[in-house]
């Protein structure tokens, strides 16, 4: 059956055939930039759509990936089938107001997620060798008691601990349906009323990053919003590509580009390659050697401290370890910065240009030049994605990235940022509380399937588990809900698929999925979710510079075969598991939310009542402070304000990696400095296999999905194909 889409849509879209060839590799990447910035032309249409007809209506809902954005669709429904689907159709394109959330080309194609022919239909039980995807139908009731019956087993076995929750993003941003973090899901929920479980820190997108800047700044960095960049004077962006990472939703690309029409400020992309966030719109870019930042940076400090372009008044008044002045006591003697730029630190190699231009293969000129471009510019907004810390010792890379906003004085100021990721003003929404936790253990994400197959011999200053010295049984059962970790997103897959396939070693396996990914052919009980469409919830956490917004994310059909929601299934297992009224609290899913949207008006005077949100659609709202500048308290007052690091500084040597240095049992190949130095890790540019694979490979983000979600949509894999880049000239010697 065909879908009859209105003319006026057809008029602004760019069809099929333009995509295809706009996206090719060989097309230009403006061209492909017009799926990744919202037009006027487009927004237009929008108005142009007469109002739903006689027996359709229009069903406010959300596209709930990972991608970093989150976006209102408008489902337009007859007799209970979505028929096309639209974006936010409220506000405007005025960068200044409460502008349009527009949706990329996958939330558009949501219909054909809901419509897939490879959505799980029932609840299934494995009949097969784990993997093999062969699965037998069973009932609800029967699925229940089998995994209420084997937990109970399992914990009365090998206890809590031997129960973990997997790692898994498909569903983000919800107050109920949400996946990610695992610790804030219904399953973490769930099994809190029953003894909690074993947790994991870190995650696969950014758990570098994250432990890195921690022994920086404490916690997880902060960074300005990207409409602070119209206070700027220079941007330059680290492996950085809003354009195709963060392409829809709030509109960091459209901030971006908006913020620099202001204040004019000149862009600098360092990338290995060149991204659609450039596109033509950045001044320069610069290409890097893989896993080289740290190097550059080096190279830059030693110009802006031999040449006095340092903010030695800021370095002193909120710093750590900068220089001799600011160097904790525990150090040792030239164990600062400043001592390990000049070489004068334990390696005794001076970080000249020179020396970062070989192993960057940037030009040491270009280098020096780009120095002084940063040391004269302020406020420069200096910004790192996440691709940077994707590489082995990428906690190290982070901190030096950082280290640029540090020694310019950019922390804390509009226009300026901290050498974080960019940061975004958020509203205070209540979420679903799960409950506190009764096993303190953790282990870090990426350690599971060791877990799984030497849990008692993991221990804490070796294998990074937290909570107790050691962990005493291995893991026996995974909650797997809205995730593709088991082994889509996994690294070593063939390891992981032995390692899994024995069913002696964990001994069950639940899966809650909309579709038949990689991981849930691995299932022991497999169970089908419903998606956003089929049921109700709100939707917010999007990056979304400095206007943040709540979408109503309603039910627009009813569940598809005998799918059912997270909530049903984890109150009815609730109900076996004899926790049923601390689970529920007495509350529906709907309940729950009215519950929770209440709660938030006291904090978010105004929100609307439930009843016309839900009419709506959308809650927008801007910064009441304009723009979200990272660590401003702190920058004006220290002393009231100070950051959650031992110091309550910015630690530029951190004592508390040190300690660790001295401890840890390291694998060879890892380092963990007390300063951000530069370390190559294994398999970089130098290495010696270099000489028989000379080629450096580099994952970036397709535009046709987010991770595996979407990646069954056949129209979005013949628009924007898989493709591997290639340096023409690497292309060209190899025929």
């Amino acid at each position: 059956m065909k879908t009859k889409i209105p003319d006026a849509v057809l008029a602004a879209e760019v069809s099929r055939r333009g995509l295809v060839k706009t996206t090719a590799i060989g097309g230009l990447a403006m061209a492909s930039s017009a799926f990744t910035l919202p037009f006027t032309r487009i927004a237009n249409a929008a108005e142009a759509i007469s109002p739903a007809k006689t027996g359709e209506k229009v069903v406010w809902s959300a596209c709930t990936v990972n991608c970093g954005s989150r976006c209102p669709l408008r489902m337009h429904v007859v007799d209970g089938e979505i028929k096309y689907v639209e974006t936010d159709n409220t506000g405007n394109d005025d960068y200044d107001g409460l502008h349009q959330v527009r949706a990329c080309l996958r939330g558009r194609s949501m219909r054909r997620r809901v419509y897939n022919p490879d959505r799980l239909k029932y609840p299934m039980k494995r009949v097969g060798a784990r993997g093999e995807g062969k699965f037998e139908r069973i009932s609800w009731d029967e699925a229940y008691d089998i995994i209420a019956t084997n937990m109970q087993r399992l914990i009365k076995e090998y206890g809590n601990e031997s129960i973990y929750l997997n790692y898994g993003t498909g569903t983000l941003g919800g107050t109920l349906t949400r996946s990610w973090p695992p610790g804030k899901t219904l399953v973490a929920r769930l099994m809190n009323c029953c003894g909690g479980y074993l947790n994991h820190y870190g995650d696969y997108s950014s758990a570098q990053i994250a432990a890195g800047l921690n022994y920086t700044y404490g916690g997880w960095a902060d960074g300005n919003s990207p409409s602070d960049i119209e206070n700027s004077k220079l941007v330059v962006l680290f492996g950085n590509n809003p354009g195709e990472t963060r392409m829809s939703g709030g509109g960091v690309t459209y901030y971006l580009e908006q913020a620099r029409q202001k204040s004019n400020a000149r862009m600098i992309i360092i990338d290995p390659r060149y991204t659609d966030t450039g596109a033509g719109r950045e001044d320069e870019w610069i290409p890097i050697r893989p896993g080289t930042d740290a190097a550059l940076v080096n190279g830059l400090a030693y110009v802006l401290i031999t040449e006095n372009m340092v903010d030695q008044p800021f370095l002193d008044k909120y710093c750590v370890g900068y220089d001799e002045k600011t160097l904790p006591a525990s150090a040792p003697k030239n164990g600062h910065y400043k001592a390990y730029i000049l070489g004068q630190g334990k390696d005794g190699v001076a970080k000249t240009p020179e020396w970062a231009a070989q192993i960057t293969g940037i030009p040491a000129d270009r280098i020096i030049k780009l120095a002084r471009e940063i040391g004269s510019a302020k406020p420069a907004y200096i910004c790192q994605g996440w691709g940077p810390q994707r590489h082995a010792n990428g906690e190290i890379a982070t901190r030096a990235i950082s280290m640029l906003a540090i020694l310019t004085g950019n922390v804390g100021i509009n226009g300026g940022n901290s050498g974080a990721r960019e940061g975004s003003y958020d509203l205070p929404f209540e979420r679903m509380p799960t409950l506190e936790n009764p096993v303190e253990t953790s282990i870090s994400m990426f350690m599971w399937t060791d877990a799984i197959e030497r849990g008692p011999e993991m221990t804490a200053l070796r294998d990074g588990v937290r909570g107790k010295d050691k962990l005493d049984v291995p893991i026996k059962m995974i909650w797997n809900y809205a995730g593709n970790c088991l082994i889509n997103q996994h690294s070593e897959i063939n390891r992981t698929h032995e390692i899994l396939q024995d069913d002696k070693k964990c001994e069950m396996i639940v899966v809650i999925d909309c579709h038949m990914t990689s991981s849930a052919k691995y299932a022991d009980i497999l169970l089908p979710d419903c998606t956003a469409s089929e049921q109700m919830d709100f939707a917010l956490d999007a990056s979304c510079g400095n206007m943040s917004y709540v979408i109503f994310t309603d039910q627009a059909i009813k569940p598809r075969f005998e799918c059912k929601t997270i909530y049903e299934m984890t109150s009815e297992l609730a109900k076996r598991l004899g926790v049923e009224q601390q689970f529920t609290e007495g509350r529906t899913q709907e309940e729950w939310m009215r519950h929770l949207y209440e709660q938030s008006r006291k904090s978010i005077p105004n929100l609307p009542t439930f009843e016309e949100f839900r009419k709506q659609g959308i809650f927008k709202q801007r910064d009441p402070e304009g723009h979200h500048v990272a660590y401003k308290d702190f920058r004006e007052d220290p002393q009231a304000n100070p950051l959650t690091t031992p110091s309550g500084k910015i630690e530029i040597y951190s004592q508390a990696l040190a300690d660790i240095a001295a401890t840890w049992e390291l694998p060879e190949g890892d380092v963990i400095d007390p300063l951000p130095i530069y370390t190559p890790g294994f398999e970089n540019y130098n290495d010696p296999l270099t000489d028989k694979f000379p080629l450096q490979l580099t994952g970036f983000h397709y535009k046709a999905r987010v991770h595996s979600t979407y990646g069954n949509v056949d129209v979005l894999k013949a628009a924007c194909r898989q493709e591997m880049w290639i340096n023409p000239m690497d292309a060209q010697k190899r025929g």
